[in-house]
């Protein structure tokens, strides 16, 4: 078993059960948030430290789960003010490519070394332990990080050299947030023809066109109840990181457009699939 001292900065929707999976391994774990209320359960068994300093001071490996490329970079300017010579910091936010290797390298004149590990899966994969992980890095790095990304994830894929990880991340949601638009407007269709949402849902899930999100966001579109595994705001912003990286493709502007008008309308801070209510508004216009 591994046996450096594990930091875990940032204990949101998804920090936080990531965070909890490698308390439960058995792993020396110290964490951080922002909030303090949100590291109140980890003070039984690991150790809560009241600021970044104090958590990279007692760690030797450090993972960070930030919302974007703002509160990673705030984060990290404060890692650089501590002495960070031999550490490893793996960064699982999804961000820019280019914050992303420029921290890698400004960690590295200091002695640091730095991966990118973003993942795939909302809350309840983060539960399981069954996220994607797409890592980019060198390889003794990756190698050093595998123990506890194991314990996170069910499929940990070394991608290359940093930046590498995001990027399939990017590409990866890009896809996704095309998907769900089309989930929602297909369902909409299906509404329009008179059928039942549960029965049609059945049948879409065991044609070739089913899939895990269609079967994941079934239960979300019979009960026409959007509660947050994935927010739509960090849809829209995934997407929006996907262009900036050179995505510009016609289904992908459109999804840009719909998810903005979305979020406008209040729905970013309910789950992406609440694009449905959206389109239904939308369409009644």
């Amino acid at each position: 078993m591994a046996t450096k001292k594990a930091g875990f900065i940032g204990l949101g929707s998804m920090g936080l059960p990531m965070a909890k999976n490698l308390e439960k391994a058995g792993f020396p774990l110290v964490v951080y948030n922002r909030t303090a209320e949100k590291a109140a359960s980890f003070s039984a068994t690991s150790s809560v430290c009241s600021n970044i300093a104090e958590l990279v001071n007692s760690s030797d490996i450090i993972f960070t789960m930030l919302t974007n490329d703002a509160a990673v970079a705030e984060v990290y300017e404060q890692i650089q003010r501590t002495n960070i010579n031999g550490k490893l910091f793996v960064d699982m936010s999804t961000i820019s490519q280019q914050l992303s290797v420029n921290t890698a390298a400004a960690l590295k004149e200091k002695g640091a070394s730095f991966i990118d590990a973003p993942v795939a899966g909302s809350t309840k994969p983060a539960a399981d332990g069954t996220l994607i992980i797409m890592v980019g890095g060198e390889q003794k790095d990756v190698e050093t990080a595998q123990p506890y990304l194991e314990k996170m994830g069910r499929l940990i894929k070394h991608l290359g050299s940093n930046g590498s990880g995001l990027a399939a991340k990017l590409a990866v949601n890009y896809f996704l947030a095309i998907n769900l638009q089309g989930l929602a407007e297909t369902v909409l269709f299906a509404d329009q023809l008179g059928l039942q949402r549960s029965n049609f849902m059945d049948i879409l899930n065991e044609t070739a066109v089913g899939s895990g999100v269609t079967k994941l966001k079934t239960a979300s579109l019979i009960s026409n109840t959007y509660p947050p595994a994935f927010a739509l705001d960090l849809m829209l912003k995934d997407i929006l990181l996907a262009q900036d990286a050179g995505a510009n493709f016609p289904l992908g502007n459109t999804a840009i457009d719909t998810y903005t008008a979305a979020q406008q309308k209040g729905l970013g801070k309910d789950d992406v699939m609440a694009v449905i209510n959206y389109l239904t508004v939308n369409e009644k216009q």
